[in-house]
């Protein structure tokens, strides 16, 4: 974890039709390669990665490589 830069601009990771505070993800992307993300309802914490590992697991969730996070179970 680390602590945010002043100055990033969040994008949260929400429904367009969401109502309330979340809570939600936020990403930002600072300088050079840094991608940090946190939770709307603990935004002092944010979790840090690369534009790299970034756009890897991005490509992942498009591939639906996670999808079995999200299956329901009985």
């Amino acid at each position: 974890m680390a602590e945010a830069p002043a100055g990033l601009v969040w994008t949260r990771a929400a429904p367009e039709d969401a109502e309330g505070p979340g809570p939600w993800i936020e990403i930002a992307f600072g300088a050079g390669d840094l991608v940090l993300l946190r939770e709307t309802s603990a935004p002092g914490t944010v979790v840090t990665t690369t534009r790299t590992k970034w756009d890897a697991f991005t490509r992942g969730v498009r591939a639906g490589e996670f999808d079995h996070f999200a299956q329901e179970t009985s």
